[in-house]
């Protein structure tokens, strides 16, 4: 197993910095995809990489493509330069980076897998956001016939990046905010278990959001429609993995 750290950015230049100081000491090559950012933000992750060049590399997209769009860049590259597995973390400091070991260690123990984020919050998360993933947890359980994922929204997650590629072959896969939803869906009924990993999330260092209320989470309802009737499709393979 050889792993790296993928993180999209959106003009997110506060947090990146404090982001990047705590990784640093795991040691781990990490590929920072800057999804479009501001003139500022992009200087900002210009001198990061550049000071941290033995483990940091800057991939820069020329517009702002969406959070799917970034992450599948990041894998893109890491798969050729060597890697089978990347861990996908937030640029806006939520998660706890601590963890890393624990899901690189799942990784290992289970490389053919999966391995998410399922939240722990404090008193900072938004009661919108708590509730809300609650509704979208209850559709991946559909849309999976299983209650194998505990959360479907977390970024903080562990990739066999193998089976992503072949995924992306097959089906193109949501580039924006659905992203985190669409994809999971699709690699578990690709096969692909889950193994779920309890994290401390915060909100965030900078306090930037880049989600969008109302076009986002239309787009994410009409993810989950969209995937309800593959799942419809797929009914006789879902029951038959459950059965076995």
């Amino acid at each position: 197993m050889k792993a790296c750290v993928v993180i999209p950015v959106y003009n997110h230049e506060a947090a990146i910095p404090q982001v990047l100081a705590k990784l640093k000491r795991f040691g781990i090559p990490t590929f920072l995809v800057n999804d479009g950012s501001s003139a500022l933000c992009s200087q900002v992750l210009a001198d990061c990489a550049e000071r941290e060049a033995d483990w940091l590399t800057l991939i820069n997209r020329p517009e702002n493509g969406g959070k799917g769009a970034a992450v599948l860049d990041g894998f893109k590259a890491a798969q050729a330069g060597g890697f089978s597995h990347a861990i996908q973390i937030d640029a806006d400091g939520q998660h706890d980076l601590n963890d890393i070991p624990a899901f690189i260690e799942a990784g290992r123990q289970h490389p053919e897998s999966l391995i998410l984020g399922q939240p722990l919050f404090d008193s900072s998360a938004p009661k919108s956001r708590v509730y809300g993933r609650r509704i979208a947890n209850l559709w991946v359980w559909i849309n999976t016939l299983s209650f194998a994922v505990a959360d479907s929204m977390c970024g903080f997650r562990l990739y066999p990046l193998n089976a992503a590629a072949e995924l992306a072959k097959s089906v193109r896969i949501a580039r924006g905010m659905d992203f985190d939803i669409d994809i999971l869906v699709r690699l578990y009924w690709q096969g692909v278990d889950v193994i779920n990993m309890p994290t401390r999330v915060n909100y965030p260092y900078d306090g930037v959001s880049h989600f969008k209320l109302w076009q986002d989470n239309a787009r994410i309802s009409k993810a989950h429609a969209k995937l309800f009737f593959g799942m419809l499709l797929r009914i006789p393979q879902l029951l038959g993995r459950r059965l076995r």
